[in-house]
């Protein structure tokens, strides 16, 4: 059913679904932010660092949990002053703060009702120290990018939760988040060296300085000697000291760390260890420092099935004892969900309900090392009555050494909860618990759960960290229906009942208490160890202004507050469950919105009625905010677990806002695209020859007028970046004796090489593929012809259906009915030649196309022309910019860097490259969008010199270039250059 109507202003406009949510957005709220709260906070941090209006709001109201709370404002601080002062504000005005980072918990503790604090855009980095030992981690900072950093020597943090692509340093360590391998001994409480710590009073606290208990004591003497007091009642009471021991035995993030009384030496120790695993409701943690592992880089692994869960549960044991690094479980529902991830077998979802199986993974510092725990798991496989997979999963079964195979596997472990979300009915939301038990009970608990979830009517899906002892189940149900919430909640009760008093479990393993369990903590603590976790609260924060409701709770029903309903949206998106796994991928992530906030601003116009003041101030931003500073560049898809493109559905959102002429415009310029071509080669000589002679300032100062004029989606900007026009003629070849048809982008065709810069892409790579014997043919009607994506990024289909078609049909021509390659010189439009113009085709144009062989001019460089040359001119270093169309491709990616590093001694990739945000054309349209989106790569960039800086795309070289202000250019001209 469409959700919108097709054409007009009013594209984005929903069609009523029928009755209003109950957990829509009221209307008093479409104001955004109170008045007096507003300026009491721009007062305070200053205007740019509060969102206040509604979409802010809205935007930042989810998170990956089933909870939903719309804040009353955003703040985004940049300095640990800046934290200081909202904490003092907090106090004064008796307002609550909320920190979140990157939005992946999975149980609310993200989200808030008042103040919702953004650490995640300005407290990102790490440095590396002792050689890679030790690692100084800012909050903010994505897991999976400090990984990055310390892979150079040979090194890794912890926690390896299965959310590492998306979720930042400071969420893993405030909910001690552990994952595959970390267990108890790998986690943050083990490994986190010290922090720096601001407590709700302001005081900083660096726990590593040798005055910090002086400090403390000092500036916090309560605190000081409460944590003192604290220690001493523990450590008095034998029984209660053992109960501690006993619940930490096993993965447990269920409260506060009362451990770290029996830990710790000092109050800042103690302070140190009852930090983690708070979830920013006893202080914001503003620096760790973390003690890291070394990365044992030989692995084996395999994926085991068995008839029936519980059967898996108890193989767990042997491969624990014969040395697995990590065991992960998957259920039936696990299994066949799974087959939305790429690269999963699709016959997987014919596996029975009832099967389960066993990701089993060694890993050893050598090969000889591995070959022994490779004989151990044959010994115990042996015993095991494992089932043979489908047919299609053979490879996937059995052990393996294969990067690539393993790779697969671990994809489709780590998609659990996205996968199954993404299956999950339309309209229901999706709940995600973790919870551990002994070890060696795991099989019991097992068949537990599974009758649990019969009784009450739940098919759940169960996945889980097996070798310790740790599930973790998903639950669907309609958070709009009383009846649903209500079943949920007799669940949720002889759950926490079972694991408390069959198994004396923890109800939260790693994902910290959260909302949903915090009722019942006392269930599993105890009265008096619970009462001792009120006691830290009010020791730390006295005026309880952080994260309430998070870890404490005296409400039983507290967790079925802020239940989100999920309206069904665009199919492209519906799948998602708002994990934010997209988010640090996103160009526009710290300009308007990510693609997960885009998915949730639509489903809230979804939530609200047709008259609805809300639902007009979220259609009247969403424009920009989510349409139009969408790079399309659809590296959403890439980062997502079940592939959902939210680029694919802002084009086509695009489209939608297209009237009847538009679209015939459109296509009528693709029709007369010769004409079109040479007239913007023409305007772009022009403009040029006006730039040398009085600069930059009158072209700018005409197209701002155009601009205002029309709209900025119309006319482009001036850039002082845009090179001059290409030569009159392209290159001349022969078709004789060619290798390769060899199609120039049209962008290439229109533009020369940078300013100042010797080297256009044409000339150079027919000079560099002649020198290696491989002679390219550039066929003399490429004018007037293109890869479609001009068409594609905007949503104009009827010039999209005319350019895709022309294309194939030459290119069958050209190429002799797919007898040669043919090589693309950009590799956006390689992707587009390859992939994107296919749904446009005609059936008959669509076999033409199907018999093409297309090659990217990396590709072409790295596994053709290179192997023939001799490199005579090798540079010292070379900085490579990869383009998304690389990474949605695959092959293009390493043949870059491999052509890079046979140019230069050192070759580097930054690890902060991502997507330029160019786009085409949209970084002349929306200038803001790539400077935003290329500011931590040009940044890394600027920190050193290189003698070359390279890419394959001319529109991103130019995008890179005004970020950084050096001359990027074409890998190709590079080659020929070093090669001459």
């Amino acid at each position: 059913m469409p959700v919108h109507e097709p054409k007009g202003g009013a594209a984005l406009r929903p069609i009523p679904a029928g009755e209003a949510a109950p957990d829509r957005v009221r209307e008093d709220r479409a104001g955004g932010t109170p008045a007096a709260l507003r300026t009491g906070l721009e007062r305070l941090l200053g205007a740019d660092r509060v969102l206040g209006d509604l979409t802010d709001l809205v935007r930042y109201a989810s998170d990956a949990s089933p909870y939903r709370f719309v804040p009353q404002a955003v703040v985004v601080p940049q300095s640990v002053q800046d934290v200081v002062r909202l904490l003092a504000y907090a106090r004064a005005e008796r307002r609550h703060l909320v920190f979140r980072a990157a939005g992946t918990s999975l149980n609310g503790q993200a989200q808030g009702e008042d103040i919702l604090v953004d650490v995640r855009r300005h407290f990102s980095g790490i440095e590396v120290e002792a050689g890679g030992a030790r690692a100084r981690v800012l909050p903010g900072t994505v897991l999976a990018r400090a990984n990055a950093a310390l892979a150079r020597h040979g090194r890794v943090l912890g926690p390896d939760p299965a959310s590492a692509i998306a979720a930042t340093v400071g969420g893993v360590l405030a909910n001690n988040a552990s994952g595959m391998t970390a267990g108890t001994t790998r986690d943050s409480y083990r490994t986190v060296a010290s922090l720096t710590v601001v407590l709700p009073s302001g005081t900083v606290v660096d726990t590593a300085d040798p005055d910090a208990d002086a400090g403390l004591a000092a500036a916090e003497p309560d605190i000081y000697q409460g944590l003192l007091d604290l220690r001493d009642e523990i450590e008095a009471d034998e029984e209660l000291t053992a109960r501690i021991r006993a619940k930490y035995a096993v993965k447990n993030t269920n409260g506060y760390r009362l451990d770290a009384f029996l830990d710790a030496d000092s109050p800042a120790q103690i302070l140190r260890g009852l930090m983690i695993g708070s979830q920013g409701t006893l202080g914001f943690v503003a620096e760790a420092v973390y003690e890291t592992l070394p990365i044992r880089p030989a692995a084996s692994a395999g994926l085991l099935f068995f008839p029936t869960l519980p059967a898996a549960a108890a193989a767990v044991p042997h491969f624990a004892q014969a040395g697995a690094e990590a065991v992960e479980l998957m259920d039936g529902n696990v299994l066949r969900a799974a087959t939305a991830v790429p690269g999963v077998p699709a016959q997987w979802a014919d596996l029975p309900e009832s099967c389960a199986a066993l990701l089993v993974e060694f890993r050893a510092a050598d090969e000889t090392q591995l070959a022994a725990y490779e004989r151990a798991a044959e010994r115990v496989c042996a015993d095991l009555g494992l089932i043979a997979p489908v047919p299609a999963a053979e490879g996937h079964g059995g052990f393996t050494r294969d990067r690539e195979r393993i790779d697969a596997l671990w994809r489709a472990r780590k998609a659990f909860v996205t996968a199954v979300g993404g299956a999950r009915p339309p309209g229901t939301t999706l709940i995600t618990e973790d919870f551990a038990v002994p070890p060696d009970r795991l099989a019991e608990a097992c068949a537990e759960l599974l009758d649990l979830q019969r009784r009450h009517g739940f098919d759940a899906a169960v996945a889980g960290h097996a070798a310790h002892g740790n599930l973790h189940f998903l639950l669907t149900f309609d958070a709009g229906r009383a009846t649903d919430v209500e079943r949920y909640a007799a669940f949720m009760a002889d759950f926490c009942r079972t694991v408390t008093e069959r198994f004396d479990g923890s109800l939260k393993a790693e994902h910290g208490t959260g909302r949903n369990i915090a009722p019942f903590l006392e269930m599993e603590w105890g009265p008096a160890a619970t009462a001792l976790m009120w006691r830290i609260k009010a020791l730390l924060d006295p005026d309880g202004i952080l994260a309430p409701r998070v870890v404490l709770d005296q409400d039983p029903r507290g967790h079925l507050r802020g239940l989100k309903t999920m309206p069904v949206i665009e199919a492209v998106a519906d799948a998602c469950i708002e994990c934010g796994f997209c988010e640090p991928t996103c160009p526009s992530r710290d300009l308007t919105t990510t693609p997960r906030q885009r998915i949730v601003l639509r489903r809230e116009m979804l939530r609200q009625p047709a008259d609805s003041p809300v639902l007009r101030e979220l259609l009247d931003a969403y424009g920009y905010a989510a349409v139009d500073s969408c790079a399309g560049d659809s590296t959403c898809k890439l980062a997502c677990p079940v592939g959902i493109d939210t680029g694919a559905m802002m084009k086509e959102f695009r489209h939608a806002g297209h009237s009847r002429a538009q679209e015939r415009a459109a296509g009528a310029a693709a029709t007369h695209w010769r004409t079109a071509e040479r007239a913007a080669r023409a305007t772009v000589a022009s403009a040029d020859a006006i730039r040398r002679r009085v600069g930059d300032r009158p072209l700018a100062a005409v197209t701002g007028a155009a601009r205002r004029a029309a709209r900025p989606e119309l006319v482009p900007e001036w850039l002082p970046e845009i090179p001059g026009a290409a030569p009159r003629a392209l290159p001349r070849t022969e078709r004789d004796g060619a290798a390769a048809v060899y199609y120039p982008a049209c962008v290439n065709r229109v533009f020369g090489p940078p300013e100042g810069r010797y080297g256009w892409v044409p000339q150079s790579l027919v000079t560099v593929s002649a020198r290696a014997g491989l002679p390219v043919w550039i066929p003399p009607d490429v004018t007037g012809t293109c890869c479609a994506a001009i068409w594609h990024s905007k949503g104009y289909d009827e010039g999209n259906v005319v350019m895709a078609n022309r294309i194939v049909e030459h290119a069958w021509v050209w190429t002799g009915g797919g007898r040669l390659p043919l090589v693309v010189d950009a590799t956006s439009c390689t992707l587009g030649l390859t992939r994107e113009v296919v749904p446009y085709l005609t059936d008959a144009n669509r076999a033409l196309h199907g018999e093409l062989t297309i090659l990217d001019a990396t590709v072409w460089a790295a596994d053709h022309v290179l192997p023939r040359l001799t490199v005579t001119t090798r540079v010292g270093s070379a900085v490579v910019h990869p383009t998304c169309s690389a990474r949605h491709l695959g092959r293009p990616g390493p043949a870059l860097a491999e052509v890079a590093a046979a140019l230069a001694c050192e070759v580097v990739v930054p690890d902060d490259a991502g997507c330029c945000a160019f786009a085409g054309d949209r970084g002349m349209l929306h200038a803001e969008l790539t400077e935003s989106a290329t500011r931590a790569e040009s940044e890394e960039v600027a920190a050193r010199g290189f003698d070359v800086y390279v890419s394959a795309s001319r529109m991103c070289e130019v995008g890179m270039a005004r970020a950084t202000g050096e001359p990027y250019e074409s890998v190709v001209v590079a080659l020929e250059r070093a090669t001459r």
